[in-house]
């Protein structure tokens, strides 16, 4: 029987498992940790029955995944649920740009900016589930949908702060600049509006969503799958040398680029070893967990309905801070991502005591402690908070590292999203998932389309494996 190795249990190996094991291979999974899913597990902590999200928490690329849907995973108990509001971004004024899941109804709130946001998202959403056979994928191929994706592409080669001038009002302003920050990078280089389109069309197809019962529903129902398929999971088992590998025809890894090439050595292609240790991080994340009873009482009375809220000031302090960041500078106001997924799922609170994420860009391997930081910026927006406070717990740059090999000094995107790795991925090639070794393939988010939990990248590499099978 054909045999499969699969090297690290994220949502894209997981994927990549599940689709060689439907289609017949013999396949093990390998977990370093003692606890299957990357970054999409959820714990226990803070206080009894309170349940917080490792890292992925907010899924608007997975709730739309072609390949999560494929699986169908809702038979293994994966629900997504939606908040009353997906995103807000509140100013010091007490006023937000608010964001739905309907253009229309976003597009209304932002007044005299309501045109020029429809014109940026209503037809790339309408027609989602076509432009995403083309952007969930490597973007140097032939398209399927050539038009959808030139009208959705051309605005991502533009910097963000670009794109912001076509706004007039703060509001809108500050809603886009905040979710462009979700790729870590400056805002005024080309292409820094790529993730940030990318997110936002996703979300007004399928809503900013959470995994009912933590994002380690996920992992979950991907583990239940696989052992239905009648594959094999292995934790506590860190490979640091080939040599470590049980016999197989295949093997793909879902690691970082870098820890990739140390395991593999001189294995691989004299090239493509010294594109994957050129590999670069980005900047990194520092999270707090706080237990919070009766919820944040921000200012802006739209972010108390809202799954995520955007803590960054105007727009122009946005682009600041992620300039900081990215030179190595930590802001004294960084900019701050709450996730408040409780409101759209009710079982992951214990009483009135609700679990609140929140995370902040800090400089690429950063050992200090923003803990007060982040939470200063919550009361700049939402006075009272800190009362409300009932446990804290912090996660550092090196923590993240330590937890997962993928997020290199605290870089939870594995790799930073500039123009090159964001259109190549660890190197430049039209097969961006094969390692240039007969048989191995690379599927973390290091590979096109890049982070998220939506599983795309292992499901690329997979179908590589089998296209490698058969021709052999």
């Amino acid at each position: 029987m054909t045999t499969a190795t699969i090297v690290g249990s994220g949502p894209n190996g997981m994927v990549a498992a599940a689709i060689l094991a439907r289609a017949g291979l013999e396949v093990t999974v390998l977990e370093a940790a003692e606890t299957i899913g990357g970054g999409t597990r959820t714990v226990e902590a803070l206080v009894p029955g309170l349940l917080h999200d490792h890292c992925a928490a907010v899924h608007p690329m997975a709730a739309g995944s072609p390949i999560l849907s494929d699986l169908g995973l809702d038979r293994y108990g994966l629900r997504w649920m939606l908040p009353e509001i997906d995103c807000v971004h509140p100013l010091d004024d007490g006023s937000a740009g608010v964001l739905h899941r309907s253009v229309e109804q976003t597009a209304a709130g932002l007044h005299g900016d309501g045109g020029r946001w429809r014109a940026l998202f209503e037809r790339s959403a309408a027609g989602y589930d076509q432009l995403s056979d083309d952007i969930m994928g490597p973007l140097l191929r032939v398209p399927r949908h050539p038009v959808r994706l030139a009208h959705f592409g051309v605005p991502t080669l533009a910097p963000a702060v670009v794109l912001a001038r076509a706004f007039h009002t703060e509001q809108a302003r500050a809603l886009w600049m905040g979710t462009a920050a979700h790729a870590f990078r400056p805002l005024d280089l080309p292409l820094s509006s790529a993730i940030g389109l990318g997110i936002l069309t996703a979300g007004h197809r399928y809503g900013w969503a959470v995994a009912q019962g933590g994002s380690r529903s996920i992992t979950d129902a991907l583990a239940a799958l696989l052992l239905d398929l009648g594959a094999k999971i292995e934790t506590g088992v860190r490979i640091r040398s080939a040599t470590q590998l049980p016999p197989s025809d295949i093997v793909v890894w879902d690691l970082a680029p870098t820890a990739l090439a140390d395991i593999l050595g001189d294995q691989l292609p004299p090239r493509v070893a010294r594109a994957y240790r050129r590999f670069r991080s980005g900047p990194a994340a520092f999270k707090v967990d706080y237990a919070v009873e009766d919820g944040v009482p921000w200012t802006a009375p739209e972010a108390r309905k809202a799954g995520t809220v955007h803590v960054a000031g105007s727009a122009s302090e946005v682009a600041k801070v992620e300039r900081d960041v990215h030179t190595g500078r930590m802001p004294e106001r960084p900019f701050v991502l709450v996730g408040q997924q409780y409101l759209a799922d009710p079982s992951r609170s214990a009483g009135n005591i609700h679990p609140v994420y929140a995370y902040a860009h800090v400089p690429r391997g950063w050992t200090g402690d923003a803990t007060e930081a982040i939470t200063a910026q919550i009361e700049r927006f939402a006075p009272g908070f800190r009362d409300r406070i009932v446990a804290s717990s912090s996660t550092s740059p090196a923590r993240f590292a330590a937890d997962n090999s993928n997020f290199t000094d605290g870089n939870i995107l594995t790799g930073a999203k500039d123009w090159r790795q964001l259109v190549f991925g660890p190197r430049a090639t039209l097969r961006p998932y094969d390692t240039g070794l007969p048989g191995h393939f690379l599927c973390s988010a290091a590979t096109p389309p890049g982070p998220g939990a939506h599983g795309m990248c292992g499901a690329h590499a997979a179908q590589r494996a089998l296209r490698h099978l058969r021709q052999i």
